[in-house]
């Protein structure tokens, strides 16, 4: 995947206000009521220097691919990071791109009452209009082509999606993307990663998308390996043709 977030190109123009802001390896796309970058970089600052404080005195937190527990009084980003990966059942880190986006997007809801921040493809969402959110599946004939419908009463929400096939973070799996709805961004993330590793090809999306294999918190799931989708929950697909953009 190239390193310009080319699914940024996109972004429709509305009543919003779009803009990026980059802090280390955190590089986010922020949209408001409003330019709210200098806020949204002050928080992201503030909840990137928190995780990292935490990692050096406690290094297996970056490390281990398995839940851990985390002292009392950690940050709040990492103590939301430790809870999403205790749901899905995979290490703290895969958590670490929707906390931020959930921990930034929470902090701007305090200066405009529509924010989306999108954090490596992992969205937080709080809107007051129907919005919808482009699938991105690499290489597949999907992308770009159908998006999923956000609307007023499912917000906040976190949309993340992991890949096997793409991208630059940890995944085990083989699917080209597998797109999680959850209330919690640190959960969609670390429920999309979880489902992603287990999907090594289309002939295991009906077995990892079952309703009885599925927590309560994956309010909705989509899937793409292989050329074949599988759908769980509150999917509301819509058409699209951005891919050309």
């Amino acid at each position: 995947m190239s390193s310009r977030r080319i699914y940024r190109d996109w972004v429709a123009g509305d009543e919003l206000v779009s803009g990026t802001v980059t802090i280390g390896s955190t590089d986010l796309q922020v949209s408001t009521r409003g330019d709210l970058r200098r806020e949204a970089l002050a928080s992201a600052t503030c909840h990137r220097q928190d995780v990292e404080s935490y990692i050096r005195s406690h290094p297996r937190f970056v490390t281990t691919l398995q839940p851990c527990d985390v002292d009392a009084g950690a940050p709040a980003v990492v103590v939301a990071m430790a809870a999403a990966a205790r749901i899905a059942g995979v290490g703290p880190m895969a958590a670490v791109a929707g906390a931020i986006a959930e921990a930034v997007g929470m902090d701007l809801l305090k200066h405009s009452d529509e924010v989306v921040v999108e954090n490596g493809g992992d969205v937080f969402i709080a809107t007051r209009v129907g919005r919808t959110v482009a699938l991105y599946a690499g290489q597949s004939i999907l992308t770009g082509r159908i998006g999923l419908a956000i609307e007023p009463a499912d917000s906040p929400v976190g949309v993340c999606t992991s890949s096997g096939t793409f991208g630059h973070s940890l995944s085990l799996g083989g699917a080209d993307a597998c797109t999680v709805i959850a209330r919690s961004a640190a959960v969609a993330d670390a429920l999309a990663t979880s489902l992603c590793n287990r999907i090594r090809s289309a002939s295991d999306l009906a077995r990892v998308l079952d309703r009885e294999h599925l927590p309560a918190e994956a309010l909705g799931v989509l899937a793409v390996a292989g050329g074949q989708v599988g759908i769980h929950g509150a999917i509301r697909l819509v058409p699209l043709d951005v891919a050309g953009r």
